[in-house]
């Protein structure tokens, strides 16, 4: 007969999925998928949040109001869909019309990446919703994200993580979290160390797919850049494609620098010069080291 635990119906032994809330150095906050109840799990390796792990529980326990569990993880997959997150909201700004806009010089080796956007016409802008937990709207200097980062880059880690922590746990939607996460990650090293660049591209993918509640696969519109709540999002499709590059998973990257072109046209992130990198068979690693 499977033990149960009666306060949270637990079956050791059995199954049962995770999602992700804050990896700490020893345990992870998550919530389990089917009931959303908060759950302290005692193991770490290389998760990151907004995953969702499927364990099979050794021993589940309660310790004061906190409900803990400790065992094996059998797989981990990134399936934002079964959160069942709030959208972010699309808020619809002007129409762009490339006719508007400058392409550089008649004869510009990189028009071959603009001609089908400005062949395509005039698309709707849109921006994207930003969240920042424990943001003061009220106070320009209150902002978590700008303090954990200024914290990192003191080399204060532990603290810098704490706040990152602090606010996935309150809304896992923060894509900026997300993006700075990876890139903490992903400029850790200028070496091929394969677990590492991996974890950050996890942390990158997350923050798209995130980002892509918003909008079905037939969207064909544009985000723009110069939209300011729009940059969290890029920054993340950004990472995600490096990562993959990095990784040596060339086309794939090249499919996220495509899409980020349709997606912002005047490409302020500089992605054609990265597309001319992997049209010239370049690895990440002959341009950067």
């Amino acid at each position: 007969m499977d033990q149960i635990i009666p306060e949270i119906n637990i079956p050791v032994g059995k199954p049962i999925e995770l999602f992700v809330l804050a990896v700490k150095r020893a345990a992870i906050r998550c919530k389990i998928v089917s009931t959303g109840q908060p759950i302290i799990f005692r193991k770490v390796r290389n998760e990151v949040e907004g995953e969702i792990l499927t364990v099979i529980p050794s021993k589940v326990w309660r310790f004061q109001k906190t409900h803990y569990m400790t065992g094996e993880i059998q797989s981990k997959r990134i399936d934002i869909p079964a959160l069942q997150l709030k959208p972010l909201a699309l808020k619809e700004m002007w129409v762009w019309d490339p006719k508007e806009e400058y392409w550089g010089e008649p004869d510009d080796p990189l028009d071959m990446y603009f001609k089908p956007i400005i062949d395509y016409g005039p698309r709707k802008a849109y921006e994207m919703e930003q969240i920042i937990p424990f943001e003061d709207p009220e106070n320009f200097d209150s902002d978590p994200i700008l303090e954990a980062a200024d914290f990192y880059n003191c080399g204060n880690y532990k603290e810098a993580f704490k706040i990152m922590q602090k606010i996935l746990t309150a809304d896992l939607r923060c894509l900026d979290a997300h993006a700075h996460l990876g890139n903490w990650e992903f400029n850790s090293t200028n070496e091929a160390h394969e677990r590492t660049i991996d974890k950050a591209k996890r942390h990158y993918e997350v923050g798209v797919k995130m980002g892509e509640l918003s909008f079905d696969k037939k969207f064909n519109d544009v985000l723009l850049w110069g939209c300011i709540n729009n940059r969290p999002y890029f920054r993340c499709l950004h990472g995600y494609g490096l990562s993959l590059w990095r990784l040596g998973q060339s086309e794939e990257a090249r499919k996220v620098f495509e899409k980020m072109l349709w997606l912002n046209p005047p490409d302020n992130q500089g992605i054609r010069f990265l597309l001319t990198d992997i049209d010239a068979s370049k690895t990440w690693y002959e341009c950067n080291c």
